[in-house]
Protein backbone atom coordinates (compact mmCIF):
# COMPACT_ATOMS: atom_id res chain seq x y z
CA UNK A 1 0.00 0.00 0.00
CA UNK A 2 2.82 2.43 0.86
CA UNK A 3 4.43 1.86 -2.56
CA UNK A 4 1.20 2.80 -4.34
CA UNK A 5 0.94 5.94 -2.22
CA UNK A 6 4.52 6.87 -3.09
CA UNK A 7 3.79 6.49 -6.80
CA UNK A 8 0.59 8.49 -6.38
CA UNK A 9 2.49 11.40 -4.80
CA UNK A 10 4.83 11.68 -7.79
CA UNK A 11 1.96 11.46 -10.27
CA UNK A 12 -0.17 13.99 -8.41
CA UNK A 13 2.78 16.39 -8.23
CA UNK A 14 3.41 16.03 -11.97
CA UNK A 15 -0.27 16.60 -12.78
CA UNK A 16 -0.66 19.57 -10.40
CA UNK A 17 -3.47 17.89 -8.47
CA UNK A 18 -2.84 19.89 -5.33
CA UNK A 19 -5.85 18.88 -3.25
CA UNK A 20 -5.35 15.16 -3.85
CA UNK A 21 -1.63 15.59 -3.26
CA UNK A 22 -2.29 17.15 0.13
CA UNK A 23 -4.36 14.13 1.09
CA UNK A 24 -1.73 11.67 -0.16
CA UNK A 25 1.01 13.42 1.84
CA UNK A 26 -0.68 12.32 5.06
CA UNK A 27 0.75 8.83 4.41
CA UNK A 28 3.94 9.70 2.49
CA UNK A 29 6.99 11.80 3.37
CA UNK A 30 7.15 14.92 1.19
CA UNK A 31 10.91 14.38 0.79
CA UNK A 32 10.86 10.89 -0.72
CA UNK A 33 12.93 10.41 -3.84
CA UNK A 34 12.83 8.10 -6.83
CA UNK A 35 15.72 6.20 -8.41
CA UNK A 36 17.00 9.36 -10.13
CA UNK A 37 16.93 11.32 -6.89
CA UNK A 38 13.89 13.36 -7.93
CA UNK A 39 11.52 14.36 -5.16
CA UNK A 40 7.84 15.18 -5.67
CA UNK A 41 8.84 18.86 -5.35
CA UNK A 42 11.37 18.46 -8.13
CA UNK A 43 8.75 16.82 -10.33
CA UNK A 44 6.17 19.53 -9.57
CA UNK A 45 8.54 22.42 -10.18
CA UNK A 46 10.08 20.96 -13.35
CA UNK A 47 6.54 20.64 -14.72
CA UNK A 48 5.52 24.21 -13.75
CA UNK A 49 2.96 22.92 -11.24
CA UNK A 50 2.84 25.81 -8.79
CA UNK A 51 -0.13 24.66 -6.71
CA UNK A 52 1.41 21.21 -6.19
CA UNK A 53 4.73 22.82 -5.28
CA UNK A 54 2.98 25.02 -2.69
CA UNK A 55 1.30 21.97 -1.12
CA UNK A 56 4.61 20.11 -0.98
CA UNK A 57 6.48 23.05 0.55
CA UNK A 58 3.77 23.50 3.19
CA UNK A 59 4.06 19.76 3.93
CA UNK A 60 7.76 20.17 4.67
CA UNK A 61 9.39 19.45 1.32
CA UNK A 62 13.01 20.61 1.39
CA UNK A 63 13.63 22.88 -1.63
CA UNK A 64 17.37 22.17 -1.52
CA UNK A 65 17.34 18.38 -1.88
CA UNK A 66 19.46 17.53 -4.93
CA UNK A 67 18.61 14.99 -7.59
CA UNK A 68 21.11 12.38 -8.76
CA UNK A 69 23.13 15.04 -10.61
CA UNK A 70 23.15 17.43 -7.69
CA UNK A 71 20.55 19.73 -9.24
CA UNK A 72 17.99 21.34 -6.97
CA UNK A 73 14.42 22.31 -7.81
CA UNK A 74 15.60 25.94 -8.10
CA UNK A 75 18.21 24.98 -10.69
CA UNK A 76 15.54 23.18 -12.71
CA UNK A 77 13.17 26.13 -12.79
CA UNK A 78 16.03 28.45 -13.70
CA UNK A 79 16.77 26.17 -16.65
CA UNK A 80 13.12 26.15 -17.72
CA UNK A 81 12.41 29.82 -16.98
CA UNK A 82 9.59 29.43 -14.45
CA UNK A 83 9.87 32.77 -12.64
CA UNK A 84 6.87 32.34 -10.33
CA UNK A 85 8.07 28.97 -9.13
CA UNK A 86 11.60 30.30 -8.65
CA UNK A 87 10.13 33.02 -6.47
CA UNK A 88 8.02 30.46 -4.56
CA UNK A 89 11.07 28.29 -3.87
CA UNK A 90 13.12 31.28 -2.73
CA UNK A 91 10.28 32.40 -0.45
CA UNK A 92 10.43 28.94 1.14
CA UNK A 93 14.15 29.10 1.82
CA UNK A 94 15.75 27.67 -1.31
CA UNK A 95 19.48 28.39 -1.31
CA UNK A 96 20.73 30.35 -4.30
CA UNK A 97 24.38 29.31 -4.15
CA UNK A 98 24.22 25.52 -3.93
CA UNK A 99 26.46 23.90 -6.55
CA UNK A 100 25.62 20.73 -8.48
CA UNK A 101 28.13 18.00 -9.38
CA UNK A 102 29.62 20.23 -12.08
CA UNK A 103 29.80 23.24 -9.79
CA UNK A 104 26.94 25.06 -11.54
CA UNK A 105 24.54 27.18 -9.50
CA UNK A 106 21.01 28.38 -10.23
CA UNK A 107 22.47 31.58 -11.71
CA UNK A 108 24.42 29.46 -14.21
CA UNK A 109 21.22 27.86 -15.50
CA UNK A 110 19.35 31.16 -15.81
CA UNK A 111 22.32 32.74 -17.61
CA UNK A 112 22.86 29.80 -19.96
CA UNK A 113 19.23 29.46 -20.95
CA UNK A 114 18.41 33.16 -21.26
CA UNK A 115 16.22 34.15 -18.33
CA UNK A 116 17.25 37.69 -17.32
CA UNK A 117 14.27 38.25 -14.99
CA UNK A 118 15.19 35.16 -13.03
CA UNK A 119 18.81 36.36 -12.94
CA UNK A 120 17.63 39.61 -11.36
CA UNK A 121 15.54 37.71 -8.82
CA UNK A 122 18.44 35.45 -7.87
CA UNK A 123 20.82 38.38 -7.53
CA UNK A 124 18.30 40.22 -5.33
CA UNK A 125 18.18 37.11 -3.13
CA UNK A 126 21.94 36.92 -2.69
CA UNK A 127 23.22 34.85 -5.59
CA UNK A 128 26.98 35.06 -5.96
CA UNK A 129 27.82 35.88 -9.58
CA UNK A 130 31.50 35.05 -9.02
CA UNK A 131 31.03 31.32 -8.33
CA UNK A 132 32.95 29.25 -10.85
CA UNK A 133 31.97 25.75 -11.93
CA UNK A 134 34.42 22.87 -12.31
CA UNK A 135 35.32 24.20 -15.77
CA UNK A 136 36.34 27.54 -14.27
CA UNK A 137 33.39 29.41 -15.76
CA UNK A 138 31.06 31.91 -14.13
CA UNK A 139 27.41 32.49 -15.05
CA UNK A 140 28.57 35.55 -17.05
CA UNK A 141 30.87 33.32 -19.11
CA UNK A 142 27.88 31.19 -20.06
CA UNK A 143 25.74 34.20 -20.97
CA UNK A 144 28.56 35.50 -23.17
CA UNK A 145 28.99 32.07 -24.79
CA UNK A 146 25.26 32.07 -25.63
CA UNK A 147 25.49 35.69 -26.87
CA UNK A 148 22.55 36.53 -24.66
CA UNK A 149 22.78 40.30 -24.36
CA UNK A 150 19.98 40.78 -21.78
CA UNK A 151 21.60 38.24 -19.45
CA UNK A 152 25.05 39.72 -20.01
CA UNK A 153 23.72 43.15 -19.08
CA UNK A 154 22.10 41.87 -15.88
CA UNK A 155 25.23 40.03 -14.81
CA UNK A 156 27.48 43.03 -15.53
CA UNK A 157 25.40 45.49 -13.53
CA UNK A 158 26.96 46.71 -10.34
CA UNK A 159 25.68 44.79 -7.32
CA UNK A 160 23.24 46.69 -5.15
CA UNK A 161 24.57 47.11 -1.64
Amino acid sequence: MQEANTSDVFNLARLNKAEELGTALVAVDANISDMRGFTPLTIATYNNCKEAAEVLLKAGANPDLPDGSGNTALMGVCFKGYYEIAELLLNHGASVNIQNQNGAVALTFAATFGHPQILKLLLQRGADRSIRDRFGKTPLDYAINQENEPCIQVLMEEPVS
